[in-house]
């Protein structure tokens, strides 16, 4: 795979307590050193009309004000230093490389990956939080759509948490697809089964929250039954992967069951999704804080496209999950079909 990465990402600077730390990344790049075929790209950040374009102008005015003054708590959670400011901006420039290489025609062994931080899906229009400060992935969808490369983007984000900035920002367009799995009850508490659109953008979000220690199967049958399905049925002509990886069974902040060699089925399952659909497809780094359990799995993600064939669980779906299932699919997807 391609991996767009910045050393300009380090310099976010969150103490050495806090989860979101510059060491994801370089756990990473470490899992990646003897990769077959690992390529990385150091694309530029983005430009101040891309930010704009998604996020309201007040609020991007007032994150760089914070950052240069030297940074602190923008919330409990949520913390900002003085390189913060830096790091999103090339962190989204990442995400936007990725949309652009993927419609440019990079696929197969040349995938893209966007490893960029701080991650991005918590970010609404007008406030930072859950360590997201621009919406990383909203904006290389919307830089697409906005270049003329893309009529329609359809966003899958498999983070353990609801991309609550993605779904607001696209929740009443119509050009933009967002489907989410996530562990119900989990910050920030949002993506209910009814949550999916509104005005012309009604039918276009859909949220599948899985009780705690959901494993592997569940997510499979997510994307087969219903994601599948309702993204082929959107035809975008851009595919992005939210890539969280604190689903995994032995990440520190969250309780689902998603293994290492699991995060190899979704992988395939995607891009499965992706040449149904006949869209260009891309992943954009958000959570994923055991720094093993994180490596492991994006290096298992890239094994993927360079050959490996994962194994699929051999379990069923547990009675839970499948009733979560049966009531996201009595949602319907009235406005998904372009037609």
């Amino acid at each position: 795979m391609k991996f767009g990465y910045s050393d300009t990402c380090l310099e976010h600077e969150t103490g050495s307590r806090h989860p979101e730390s510059p060491d994801r990344l370089r756990a990473i790049r470490r899992g990646l050193t003897d990769g077959h075929g690992v390529e990385y790209i150091d694309a530029a950040a983005s430009e101040p009309e891309r930010i704009h374009a998604v996020h309201d102008d007040e609020y991007v005015e007032s994150l760089e004000t914070f950052c240069s003054a030297g940074g602190g708590n923008w919330d409990a959670d949520t913390v900002v230093s003085e390189g913060t400011w830096d790091a999103a901006l090339a962190s989204s420039g990442l995400a936007e490389w990725t949309a652009d290489a993927a419609l440019s025609g990079d696929d197969g062994r040349q995938t893209p990956f966007s490893i960029g931080r701080p991650p991005g899906h918590h970010a609404v229009e007008d406030d930072a939080m859950g360590f997201c400060f621009f919406n990383n992935v909203a904006v290389g969808a919307q830089s697409a759509i906005d270049n003329g490369d893309a009529d329609r983007v359809a966003i899958f984000d498999w983070d353990v948490h609801h991309g609550n900035g993605t779904q607001d920002i696209f929740y009443e367009q119509e050009d933009v697809f967002y489907a989410s799995i996530h562990e119900d009850g989990l910050y920030p508490g949002t993506g209910d089964i009814e949550e999916t659109g509104a005005g012309p953008g009604a039918g276009t979000t859909l949220n599948i929250p899985f009780a705690p220690g959901t494993t592997t199967a569940a997510y499979l049958a997510a994307l087969s039954e219903v994601i599948g399905p309702a993204v082929e049925a959107f035809d975008p002509d851009l595919f992005l992967i939210s890539a969280g990886f604190d689903p995994h069974e032995h990440d520190p902040i969250s309780r689902m069951r998603v293994s290492t060699e699991g995060f190899g089925c979704l992988t395939a399952a995607v891009r499965e999704i992706a040449n149904d659909a006949d869209a260009a497809l891309g992943f954009v780094l958000e959570g994923g804080y055991g720094l093993d359990t994180l490596s492991e799995s994006i290096r298992k993600v890239h094994e993927v496209f360079d050959g490996y064939e994962p194994v699929e669980p051999d379990e069923s779906v547990n009675d839970a999950a499948r009733d979560v299932l049966e009531s996201v699919k009595s949602q319907g997807f009235d406005g998904v079909d372009p037609n």
